[in-house]
């Protein structure tokens, strides 16, 4: 009796043992040791793409702009010194390739949108209904044609009817004859030309101008005008194989950097309004298969840097507009006396091109993106390049950050410019009297300051 129930006892127990275990069974760990990932000072395809990986988290981590931008230069290697001002020889498509830039001639048909009103009178572009208005973003959309006229050059009767253009021809005039008539100025040293009559001009006008036309336009109360600032920015775009050194034969990005002084520029606290839609495909970026040493470019290593012409906290983060003297170097004589008259629009093209696109690409940096987080909105800014007497105008619109290699793969966006070629603002100052003045060039360059955003 007692062995039948100690096995009575034992065969509930083993039961009890056994629903036990099937109810409350463990789970085994899904791995008792870490990851194997790759080693992070080797040389291997994955070992680089795990400190681009950390580098990237490192960089969307910071904590500010300043943190950000300064991670993103913080490596310094050997960079292309891309010069805005050069003598290279149709310089203009390499930099449209550098910068994923597509060039249009002429200007954008709403650059002149943001015209002041004059007091009692509408601007011809706030009566537009809104049908009219999504006609004119889908003609924006189109490419000028070949050899047509500047789209804004329709509106420059318009503009003139509401704005004194015998007083701003007077005030031009006036600025041109105290530095070139009144003035008694010592001789010039050699190829100092451009700070003896030039500069001091252009630093006249354009500030006698814009203290005009504040009363029409209030972002240019709101403004500031810099004196030869300094604008950096600093980018990759394109690989190449590291040929000397210790690092010989690692595939490393090709590292480019843009060091601009204009002469002047104004930046402003609200942002210009888009031309085009962000997505717009307006043409082809030239494709250039050769060394940009080719150009020729020469490397330096040294700070990379990033800069508007501010500090980060400024409130006037946004360019409007800037203006570029043209050394003595690249005057227009020495290129006629080279028979290369050719390439007297190539130097104001590619001044426009490389410099609205350092200027654009460090505002938008400025706002937080970079390549690795490109830019949900499009940034817009002008520029006017002349000589002192022939004036180019263009207008850039950033659509695009992500020019690396692995960014520009399924990125189908281009950055866009506008521009034109260079004309005479007069012909000739004789016996106190400016001879042959322009008034359709003063009028574009009261057309750039006067552009603002819509809802001024």
């Amino acid at each position: 009796m007692a062995a039948s129930g100690g096995r009575r006892l034992l065969w509930h127990g083993r039961c009890w043992f056994s629903q036990t275990e099937s109810a409350v069974r463990p789970q085994p760990p899904d791995s008792l040791y870490p990851p194997i990932v790759a080693s992070a000072t080797a040389k291997s395809k994955a070992a680089k793409r795990r400190r681009l990986e950390y580098f990237n988290q490192r960089v969307h981590a910071a904590a500010s702009i300043e943190e950000k931008l300064r991670l993103y230069g913080q490596l310094q290697r050997p960079k292309y010194m891309v010069y805005p001002q050069t003598f290279a020889l149709n310089a203009d498509r390499w930099y449209r390739s550098f910068t994923k830039t597509v060039f249009l001639p002429g200007l954008p048909p709403r650059a002149p949108s943001g015209a002041a009103k004059a007091p009692g009178a509408v601007a011809p572009e706030a009566a537009k209904t809104p049908e009219g208005a999504a006609g004119a973003a889908a003609e924006a959309g189109k490419a000028p044609e070949p050899g047509t006229a500047a789209p804004g050059a329709a509106k420059t009767p318009q503009l003139a009817a509401y704005l004194d253009m015998g007083e701003l021809r007077s005030l031009a005039c006036d600025a041109l004859l105290q530095e070139s008539f009144y003035q008694h100025k010592k001789r010039l040293f050699l190829y100092r030309h451009q700070d003896h009559t030039p500069g001091p001009f252009l630093t006249q006008l354009v500030s006698t101008l814009a203290a005009f036309l504040c009363g029409r336009n209030p972002l240019l109360a709101a403004s500031s005008l810099d004196l030869k600032p300094e604008v950096n920015y600093y980018w990759h775009h394109g690989e190449e194989v590291v040929v000397h050194g210790h690092r010989k034969g690692r595939v490393d990005p090709v590292r480019f950097q843009i060091d601009d002084k204009p002469h002047l520029q104004i930046r402003v606290p609200k942002q210009l309004p888009e031309i085009v839609p962000l997505e717009s495909d307006l043409g082809d970026v030239p494709v250039i298969n050769h060394k940009p040493s080719k150009l020729p470019l020469f490397k330096k290593q040294y700070e990379n840097k990033v800069f508007i012409g501010s500090k980060v906290a400024d409130p006037c983060c946004y360019g409007h507009t800037q203006f570029h003297l043209i050394p003595d170097k690249l005057k227009r004589e020495r290129f006629v006396k080279a028979n290369l008259e050719d390439q007297i629009e190539v130097v104001y093209r590619a001044n426009g091109i490389a410099s609205l696109f350092a200027w654009t690409a460090a505002q938008a940096m400025y706002q937080g993106f970079w390549n690795e987080a490109d830019v949900t909105r499009p940034f817009v800014s002008q520029a006017v390049v002349t000589d002192g007497k022939y004036f180019a105008f263009f207008c850039y619109q950033l659509n695009t950050l992500a020019l690396t290699v692995e960014t520009s793969k399924n990125n189908p966006r281009k950055n866009i410019c506008w521009g034109t070629d260079s004309k005479p603002l007069y012909d000739v100052v004789e016996d106190g009297s400016v001879k042959g003045f322009n008034d359709e060039v003063l009028l574009q360059l009261v057309r750039f300051l006067l552009n603002r955003p819509k809802e001024l």
